[in-house]
Parts: structure tokens; sequence; C-alpha cells
């Protein structure tokens, strides 16, 4: 056989070849000529299901594909036409008797053999079920990484309705029962009749759709309907909205938002976990929208899953915070102790972190000690160990002790807790959380002007000097309490005038943003305190980020003058009847009754004579008349009285006794040099 005679066999096989292509290809296939004209099409070809193709022969395209949406086809064709480019595996959305479809559709320009541009060939692939997998898949994917973020129930809702709307309904809403965003445990199904369901969250793609509920309405709802019964037997269902359906009428609320919104179907999947009804989502579909299928309801399911699982793990956050916060308060003060020269407030700034603390201290000799501290760690973990921290620098501060040494024994307890921690069962998660913590400590001597201080961590306080001026003072950072001491603890003493303001939190972010600031902050001595605070709040920046702070502003006032006077004493004995003469004379001018008047010169007379046997020289006697009366011998000797019990047959040794007996408190007070024995003594009218 010749080479001409195989090519005759060649084109008679081809022929028919190409024409069973056309009448057997699952795949629409179609010629156009260059005026974009169908030249040959297939049966299954979209635009030719139900149509005899000789009918379409000589048809412009866009007849052919008028059921194409969104997109100018001719405009592609003729794209290709002219450049030659192809367009390959493109997705166009149509409808077809009412039905979404998604088609992807390859398009080739045809050439003869000396290059003269012959048509198009367009091939066309039905992919609607691959787009809905794919756009089941996304919203999936978007649900799983978008809700939960936050631990809030009514903030899951939104991310949620958010997420589904519009790739996957027209409409959702998000209910919850109210017990649950308060923090209770969900009730088991079937959902008690009456429930109240909280909407914590409604999205439409419509602006102008109507609405049953706002978001934020507590209600029950109404039964027999598709929702009560997802709540009772806790299953998902598609229900078509039917004008005509009876359940429409047990909530007449709702039936007329479905029916204003010409909405078409709905899918209702309870949020459950474990046997428990968490709330309801209800998705709705209108206009030109597919009504949802078993697909929808798988996927709908899923979503649902996730959702109801981040909603209880804010649920028990919010149960966790609420526990925390109530034993919070319950071991905070609720309001500071009032000084005579130190006026102080409380703040919360956007509420507490379960693991900060407060506290203003008296101190002997109208000193006034003041503490801001946080754990790290959350809910009742750090708010059990605040509580124990707290005690512990107010058990520790009754010794008198200097800021640097408090916080180094503070430290100590600190590890001893830790240490506790650490020993408790491998299962324990606790075990696991390291304790760690800042805290400040800083006393206020109105009588010397100044406020010694010590840190153990980040925290420093910020100064505010009578004019405006805004300091922070240079303390050394200590070791945080809970880790290991690499470092000693300082002292830092700053001259504190009257009328400043001293600013203490628990967040360095705060410290940074009040010394960086250039508005100065209104600390007029005539404006309240409480005002101070609140426009200390309004000045803050939305975005400066410092989370829950707790805050100490304190206003320093001069301490009158008049209620302490002092004298040097001889170190001789006849020194004693001098000070009990000149301290009853005070007493008098004070108006001090006759026994507490007789009390404190006994007190007077012990005192001094212990500091002229066994002190150093130079001696000094203060009266304080402040909260209480206050009653200080110093010398310039360090050997620490104690205690002593004399026995019947011994003449002395009852001095110290005797005072302790008489005075509601006492104790000893080192400096540098010397040494300070005061006592208090409660006056009648406090």
């Amino acid at each position: 056989m010749t080479h001409s005679a195989d090519l005759r066999l060649v084109d008679e096989t081809a022929v028919p070849m190409l024409d069973a292509l056309f009448e057997q290809s699952p795949i629409g296939l179609h010629l156009l000529d260059t005026e974009l004209r169908v030249v040959r099409i297939n049966p299954t070809t979209p635009g030719a299901k139900g149509m005899p193709v000789d009918e379409l022969l000589g048809r412009p395209a866009r007849e052919v594909y008028d059921m194409i949406e969104d997109e100018d086809v001719e405009a592609l064709l003729t794209h290709v036409l002219e450049t030659g480019e192809p367009l390959r595996e493109y997705v166009l959305r149509a409808r077809l008797d009412g039905d979404p479809r998604h088609f992807e559709a390859t398009v080739l320009r045809l050439r003869g053999p000396r290059g003269r541009v012959l048509g198009l060939a367009v091939a066309v692939t039905d992919v609607t079920e691959r787009e809905r997998a794919r756009t089941r898949s996304g919203v999936l994917d978007a649900v799983r990484a978008g809700v939960g973020r936050t631990l809030d129930p009514t903030l899951t809702g939104e991310e949620f309705v958010t997420a589904v709307v519009p790739a996957f309904a027209d409409a959702a809403i998000v209910e919850v029962v109210d017990a649950v965003i308060r923090g209770d445990d969900p009730p088991l199904a079937p959902l008690p009749p009456d429930t109240p369901l909280m909407r914590t969250a409604y999205r439409s793609g419509s602006a102008t759709a109507p609405r049953a509920h706002q978001v934020g309405d507590v209600h029950s709802v109404p039964g027999p309907t598709p929702f009560t019964q997802a709540l009772t037997d806790l299953r998902p269902r598609v229900v078509p909205l039917d004008p005509a359906a009876p359940w429409l009428s047990a909530d007449p609320a709702r039936a007329q938002a479905i029916t204003a919104s010409r909405a078409h179907s709905l899918l209702v999947v309870p949020l459950t976990l474990r046997d428990t009804a968490i709330g309801l989502i209800s998705l709705y579909r209108a206009g030109p929208a597919p009504a949802f299928d078993a697909g929808d309801q798988e996927l709908a399911a899923e979503l649902a899953a996730h959702t109801a699982l981040c909603v209880d793990n804010a649920r028990r956050y919010t149960r966790e915070h609420t526990v925390a916060a109530t034993v919070q308060r319950q071991l905070l003060p609720r309001s500071p102790e009032t000084h005579t020269s130190l006026e102080a407030a409380y703040l919360s700034v956007t509420g507490v972190d379960p693991g900060a603390w407060y506290d203003t201290i008296a101190l002997s000799s109208a000193r006034t000690a003041l503490v801001v501290g946080t754990v790290a760690g959350r809910a009742l973990n750090a708010t059990a160990a605040m509580g124990q921290l707290r005690t512990a620098v107010r058990s520790l501060s009754a010794f008198d002790l200097p800021p640097d040494e408090l916080l180094a024994r503070l430290h100590d307890t600190a590890g001893q807790l830790a240490a506790e921690r650490a020993d408790l069962p491998l299962g324990d998660p606790l075990r696991r959380e390291a304790l760690t913590a800042d805290c400040v400590y800083a006393v206020h001597d109105p009588l010397t002007g100044t406020c010694t201080l010590a840190t153990a961590g980040r925290l420093a306080p910020v100064l505010v000097h009578p004019d405006g001026t805004v300091t922070v003072p240079a303390t050394p950072a200590g070791p945080r309490l809970g880790t290991p001491r690499d470092a000693p603890f300082a002292a830092t003493e700053v001259e504190v005038p009257e009328g400043s303001v001293l600013i203490f939190t628990s967040t360095p972010l705060l410290t940074s943003y009040l010394s960086a600031t250039s508005t100065p902050l209104p600390t007029s001595p005539d404006r309240p305190l409480q005002d101070l605070c609140d426009a200390l709040v309004y000045a803050l920046p939305p975005d400066l980020g410092i989370g829950d702070a707790a805050v100490i502003v304190a206003r320093t006032r001069p301490f009158p003058s008049e209620r302490c006077v002092s004298w040097q004493l001889a170190p001789d004995p006849t020194s004693v009847a001098t000070a009990r003469h000149r301290t009853a004379a005070q007493l008098t001018a004070w108006h001090i009754d006759d026994d507490t008047s007789h009390e404190t010169q006994l007190i007077v007379s012990e005192l001094v004579t212990n500091a002229i046997r066994y002190g150093s020289p130079p001696l000094e006697l203060r009266l304080i008349h402040d909260r209480t009366l206050t009653c200080e011998v110093r010398d310039n000797g360090d050997a620490a009285p104690h205690l002593h019990h004399a026995g019947t047959a011994e003449e002395g040794g009852r001095g110290l006794f005797i005072t302790s007996q008489l005075a509601a408190a006492w104790g000893t007070r080192y400096s540098s040099p010397g040494k300070t024995i005061w006592t208090e003594l409660t006056l009648p009218d406090r």
C-alpha cells in the first residue's frame, strides 16, 4: 500500500472518530468560527441539553451560553481569538433551570496549515460538585481558624457568623443558653421548656434583612418548632421554608422575619457537647441560593461541633474567672486605709488581673507602706499565690523591715512556695506552672518627706511633682520573686515634696506611658483623688494594650508640725525625769486624757532608762500625735532589746515587759547608725 493510500485510510478513519468524539464525549465540546458562531456542538454541552443540536448551529456563542453569570463570555472568547493565548480550566458560574452550577472551560484558538485562524475549540466540564466541596472545605477551614480566638462566648458567636456568611449561608444566627453565658454548666438534653437563650450573634448578606430579636436579647424558643426539636434530640435538620408550614404559627416573630427575608431553606444545628445543649445555630438561604442538602447538613454539624467546643471553653474560662475574681475581691482591701499624710485610692484599669494585688499598710511613726505586685499565671492559681504573697508582705511589714530586706525575705517565701508547687504529683498541671511574681514595696515617711522603695522584677512607681513634671525613680530592679536570686535587692530613697502624686502599677507598660506622655496630669491638690483616677483612665489610649492593671494613686499631704515634737536628751539618769515632765506637758497641750498620759509617761521612763543603760548617745525622744500616740526613743547603739520575764525575786528587768503590756504595739526599727524603739497607744477618740 502506498503512502497516499495510507493517508486516505487515516482520513477515512479520523472523520468517524471525530464524529464519535462529539457524540459520545461526556465533556461539552463545540467549535466556533471567527465570528464566534457555533460550527459544531455535542449534546452534552451545557447550552445544548434538551435542545436539538441542529438548532444551535450558526448561533452566536453569547446565545448558547446565556446562562453564564457575572462573566462576559464573548469578551473571554474574543481575547483568545485575537491573542492566541489559551484559556485553561477557567471556572464559570451559571444557572440552569434555576439551579446554580459551575463549569470549567478550556478554550483554544485553531489555525490552518498556512497559519490562517479558523476559529476556537471549547471544552466545558460540569464541576459543580467539586466547587461545592471546595467551598465547604473553605468554610470549614475558616471556622476552624477564625472561631475560638477569644475566650468570650458572645464573641465566639460573632466569629462564627462572620466565617459562614456569605460563603455558606445568606444569614446566620447563634443563640446560647443564657446560663452558659454566665459560666454555669449546660443543661442535659432535652432542653427544658422556656429555657432562656441569648442571641449572641447575627449576620446577613442583606443590610435590610428583618430580625425577630436583636443581638443581646434573652428569650425562650416557642415550640414545637424545628428549633425546639433540635434542642430536644440534638440532631441537625434541613427545613424547607413553606409559608404555610404549621410550625411557623408557634413563633410569630420568627415567622414574620423569615417571610420578609424571602428565605426558602433553613438549616438548624444544635450546639451540643457530651449530651448537653449549649445553644443553637440557624442558617438561612434566600433568593437564588440553592436549598441546603445532605452535604451541607453534614458540614454544618462539623462547624457546630467546633463552635460548641469553643463556647464551652469560653464558658469554663468565664466560670473560672468569675470564681477567681470573687476570691480576689475577698483577698484584696476594699478601700485604702486613711492616713494623715497620705491620701490613696485604688484603681483597676480594664478589670483586675487575678494575680495582681495592691495594699497600703499603716506603719509606725506616721509612715505608710505602699505595695503593688502581680503573680504570673491565670485565674485561681494566680489568685491563690497572690493571696499568699500579700499575706506574707503584711506579716513582714509588722517587723519594720527596710524595703530591700523585706523583699529579700519575701523572695525566700516565694521560693518555698515554688518548691512546694514543684513537689506536687506529676499529673497535677500546676506542677508545670512556675511561680513567679513582680513586686514593688515603698515606705513613705511624711516627717522626712522621703519615700524609700525597692523592687522585685520590672515594676517601678511614677512620681508626679506638684508642678506636673513626671519622673520614674531610678531603682535597681531586683530578681523576680520565685526565680534564682542572682543579685541583691537594693533600696532607693527619693524626695517626695508635699502635694506630689505617686502612681504604683502592676504593669510596666502603664509606667512607660505615664513617664513618656507629654500631656500633664491634672494633680491639683484641690481636685478629689477619685477624679484624678478617672482622668488617668480617660487619658489612656485605647491601643496601649496594657491589659488588666492594678494601680495605687497616692497624694502626699503635709503632716501637721504641731503634732510632732522631739527632744535631745543627755545620757544621764536625770534625763528620765526631764523626759517625763516634757511628755506630760505636751500631752496636756494635745488634750490627751490623764490615763493615757500616765501610761505614756511610764513608757517614756522605761524606754529612756534602757537607752541610757544599754544604748549609745546621742539620745532623742519623739512624740507623734497621729491615728495613735507614738512614742520613740532613738540612740546610736545597735544592741537589740528583748522582752524579759523577770523572776519574783528580781528587782529589775521588767521595763520592756511593762511597756509591751501598756502599748497596743511596739517594735524596733534600725537605721544607720543606731536604732529606734517605738510604741503605739490607742487614743480614746480613735
